[in-house]
């Protein structure tokens, strides 16, 4: 058995959990950072999907990048996700960890987690219903029912030691950071710092020439997400486009492969954006998220991607909650209805029995004045810096 307090406990061989997606992840580099400085000579491995692991493969605090295929554990054959379970259990086990965090906290992990043999298994508490309680807002019975409340599918069970989850009233990032308090990681501020390749950047830097792009006034848009519920309406975004470009700027559509028939429509009706979904991988995508003077989302992963990168962002929100997975630190960077329905955590509009209002009611030229907001402050800082 592990002992009771890890927080003097000297790991040697550590794995960090977290799956997808990209802006949980990004949610998770901060407790890496800090595991690193805690323990600079640790091996530390970070399970995570192909997709994500091209973002993360270039840190230098993560010793390997172990990959979970999440195709071999939806195959319709029956025998082939737990031939897959086995051989990564198998690989998980023989690395002999001395600590495993489950940031991800599903049967899945929980499985593997157990898989291991690592003394000390850290992750989340289970689902209370005090949580509700210890918060002073109201919430709808939609969001009580899906959002996230703790360990989901029993996944506590596989745990020695568990997060606390007091209240839900915390972003994503503090609730990860909770579990500092277990090991005695530094109390210093969220460092989301992660490497983009030179590469990276000279691919960005051949697209945009490619596109005739000046790289000196982007705004990057990305007007995609996997939930229905999330999505703003791409009239909107078009006409928000069009009123940048008017001003100077070079709008540059971004997105996954599956984001592509929405940023296409976007660039048909704002004629003279750049449409570059699926054209960039996730390093490229920051690479060109970095170079932006401002980006324009829904609740998604390049929102995300925007304030690691310590970047100006402005995000339209209704299904989801802006304390919860907002922009970190950044509440005024969110644009929402505030509506008594709303957040809902409902992924399909057929579920959503308001009309899907809490979109609706967000106008463009809400977020055009919000962006003005932060471009006016830049500008003004600009000419402040040049000044002096």
């Amino acid at each position: 058995m592990p002992p009771a307090d890890l927080s003097n406990h000297d790991f040697r061989k550590i794995l960090l959990i977290k799956l997808s997606a990209v802006g949980d992840v990004v949610h998770t580099i901060p407790v890496l950072n800090k595991l690193r400085r805690r323990y600079p000579a640790a091996h530390l491995d970070w399970l995570v999907t192909p997709p994500i692991a091209e973002l993360l493969q270039h840190h230098t605090a993560i010793t390997n990048i172990i990959e979970f295929e999440r195709e071999a554990w939806s195959t319709p054959w029956r025998l082939a996700p737990f031939a897959a379970y086995a051989r990564l259990a198998a690989k998980l086990r023989a690395a002999a960890y001395d600590l495993v965090i489950d940031m991800h906290g599903q049967f899945r992990t929980a499985a593997l987690t157990l898989a291991t043999g690592a003394p000390a298994r850290i992750g989340f508490d289970r689902p209370r219903a005090r949580v509700w309680d210890a918060s002073p807002r109201k919430f709808s019975e939609q969001a009580r029912k899906h959002a996230w409340q703790g360990a989901r599918e029993g996944s506590w069970l596989a745990y020695t030691h568990h997060i606390a989850v007091p209240t839900l009233d915390l972003h994503a990032v503090d609730r990860y950071l909770n579990v500092g308090s277990i090991l005695g990681l530094d109390k210093d501020p969220a460092d989301f710092s992660f490497p983009i390749p030179q590469s990276a950047n000279s691919r960005v830097d051949s697209l945009l020439r490619q596109h005739g792009v000046d790289s000196a006034d982007i705004v990057t848009m990305a007007p995609g997400t996997i939930w229905e519920t999330k999505h703003w309406g791409n009239d909107k975004f078009a006409q928000v486009a069009r009123h940048l470009m008017s001003k100077g700027f070079a709008v540059v559509l971004i997105g996954s492969q599956r984001e592509r028939v929405v940023c296409e429509e976007v660039a048909g009706l704002a004629p003279g954006a750049v449409d570059l979904a699926g054209m960039t991988t996730l390093s490229e995508l920051a690479a060109l998220i970095q170079r932006s003077t401002i980006s324009i989302t829904n609740d998604s992963g390049p929102m995300h991607l925007a304030v690691a990168l310590n970047r100006p962002v402005v995000s339209i929100f209704g299904p989801t909650d802006l304390i919860w997975i907002g922009p970190y630190r950044r509440e005024n960077a969110v644009v929402h209805a505030d509506l008594p329905c709303s957040p809902c955590y409902l992924r399909r509009l057929n579920h959503c029995h308001h009309g899907h209002a809490c979109m609706h009611s967000v106008s463009a030229l809400t977020v055009i004045d919000r962006a003005e907001t932060f471009l006016y402050a830049s500008e003004r800082r600009l000419a402040n810096a040049q000044v002096t």
